[in-house]
């Protein structure tokens, strides 16, 4: 194979011409040719030109063995449009090139184009961090003091909801308010792009994707407003597709069963058909990947040779697209596929096959750069290839994604507890907490029985303190306690004089009747003075 294989990265599209336009010069062969009764030198044909590029572009692993000669031709116009190649009379830019004998050569000035300066590092479209909410609200009683949010990651958590064996720390409950429809926005899209930077394996998206114009709402909306089988379902109507479109999409996708028996059946009907849609994707004024997107997915191409990774790449970055421009390519994708697998669809072109008609009449709808300089027929080619093979999976929601999100959702709504003199900020720069202490089995048991201890003291204490408790039920309570806890009864009240000092005794309260007897004279023993027999 010629040539190094470009993996993904910052400008990868004017790194692939460079590279493409020095293998081509360095590599044509030059000779002298007669025309028009005169002499060049270092020259070359039109036809030799193209023979040469087509094998050049189809050893190149960064194009591969599907480049058509009709696309080296194209790409050899782009070269004469730009000066890296003029006829043998000086002239380039408006002049046509042409697969015949016609005498080009190579100017002396270099044709390759400076890659654009990087952004300085403190300008760089970074990803945007997760949101942190300083909205969280510490329970402490009826009151509600602000403070700072917890760091969230499951570390963290772990560590703070971990309980020492044996005396619990002083802590507080924090409960977040609602998260609003805008931080879920906000998440999507900074775990998106988070997601999509691991996948690429780069250090950061600038030169690649400019984060400030991607819309957090397209995220969301192409996640969840989707009907069964995945497509999306637009909120306006207007935007999709119309409906003759929608209806002829549907006639070639289902052929025969899918034509309206009212619609006349004419031999070549379903090349009209045909005709019809690819006219109506060819007059969009931006490609459905839209123009922003270009350099993003250019470098998905650089992990083709890991078809799993570049897979998962592109469902990231379809994600990005606008929900009418998804809808469009998920539509159009199914389409193309069902054509190329239908063998009753009788053949829409009679030079080349339905796969290869499908992809050259549809590859620059799907994606095209604002800059006609670029290789878009060989890159966008190569790129539906990809889709068309994988379209099932590419235009799906990547599921470590959403269930990434989901989880992350879910710990932002969860009550936390912070302990006391724990740091709630940041600890990113912070030397690492202690949050528990192994100890010894022995002292795990001297703590338990000391602290079991403690709160039956605390019961006794609140027994006999309580105030409202009549000394009745406290001495029955007491009693009680006394019979289960001896040990730490008699603890507490060592002497009796102790226990009357809690529990002082009544004097005792005579009769009224035998208070009065007692004062005037001693009882007499009672006298039966008759008898109540008859």
């Amino acid at each position: 194979m010629d040539g190094n294989m470009i993996g993904p990265g910052p400008y990868r599209a004017t790194k692939l011409w460079n590279e493409t336009v020095k293998l081509f010069r360095g590599g044509m062969p030059l000779r002298r040719h007669w025309a028009h009764f005169r002499c060049y030198d270092n020259s070359f044909t039109g036809s030799e030109g193209i023979d040469y590029l087509h094998e050049l572009l189809k050893r190149n692993q960064n194009f591969g063995p599907e480049v058509t000669r009709y696309q080296s031709l194209q790409l050899l116009r782009k070269f004469l449009k730009n000066h890296v190649i003029e006829d043998v009379k000086g002239r380039f830019g408006n002049e046509d090139f042409d697969d015949n004998g016609r005498l080009y050569r190579f100017p002396p000035q270099s044709p390759l184009k400076p890659l654009p300066q990087r952004v300085p590092i403190s300008q760089r479209h970074f990803i945007p961090p997760i949101p942190r909410w300083d909205d969280c609200e510490v329970m402490q009683g009826p009151e509600k003091i602000p403070m700072k949010p917890l760091v969230l990651n499951s570390e963290s958590w772990n560590k703070r909801h971990s309980i020492a064996i044996g005396e619990v720390p002083e802590c507080k409950l924090i409960r977040r308010k609602e998260i609003t429809p805008k931080h879920v926005d906000q998440i999507w899209t900074s775990m998106t792009l988070a997601h999509l930077q691991s996948v690429l394996g780069l250090q950061s998206l600038d030169g690649v994707l400019d984060a400030k114009l991607l819309s957090p709402k397209h995220i969301v909306h192409n996640v969840f407003r989707v009907n069964k089988q995945g497509i999306v379902i637009l909120k306006n109507k207007s935007d999709d597709l119309p409906h003759w479109v929608l209806s002829a999409m549907k006639c070639l996708a289902n052929w025969p069963n899918g034509s309206d028996s009212k619609q006349p059946m004419y031999p070549g009907f379903e090349r009209d058909v045909f005709r019809t849609v690819a006219e109506h994707f060819q007059r969009l004024k931006e490609p459905l990947l839209t123009f922003h997107l270009y350099e993003i997915f250019v470098s998905i191409l650089g992990l083709l040779p890991r078809e799993q990774i570049a897979v998962e790449a592109l469902q990231v970055c379809c994600l990005l697209l606008p929900p009418a421009n998804r809808r469009k390519l998920q539509l159009l994708m199914r389409l193309m596929a069902k054509a190329c697998h239908n063998h009753a669809l009788p053949p829409l072109n009679d030079a080349i096959g339905t796969r290869t008609l499908m992809v050259q009449t549809f590859s620059r709808c799907i994606l095209c750069s604002a800059d006609e300089v670029d290789l878009d027929e060989l890159l966008a080619t190569k790129l539906v290839n990809v889709m068309l093979d994988n379209h099932e999976n590419v235009l799906k929601v990547p599921a470590e994604l959403h269930r990434s999100v989901e989880e992350h959702l879910s710990h932002l709504r969860r009550a936390q507890i912070k302990y006391a003199g724990a740091d709630t900020d940041s600890a990113v720069d912070s030397p690492p907490h202690t949050y528990c202490r192994q100890i010894s089995r022995e002292e795990f048991e001297e703590q338990r029985v000391t602290a079991s201890q403690r709160a039956v003291v605390e019961l006794l204490e609140g027994i006999i303190q309580d105030k409202l408790m009549s000394l009745k039920d406290k001495k029955k309570k007491l009693k009680q306690f006394q019979r289960s806890y001896p040990d730490i009864y008699c603890k507490r009240f060592p002497t009796p004089e102790s226990e009357a000092a809690v529990l002082p005794e009544r004097p005792q309260r005579l009769k009224p009747q035998l208070m009065f007897l007692t004062l005037k004279k001693p009882l007499q023993p009672f006298q039966r003075s008759w008898s109540f027999r008859a």
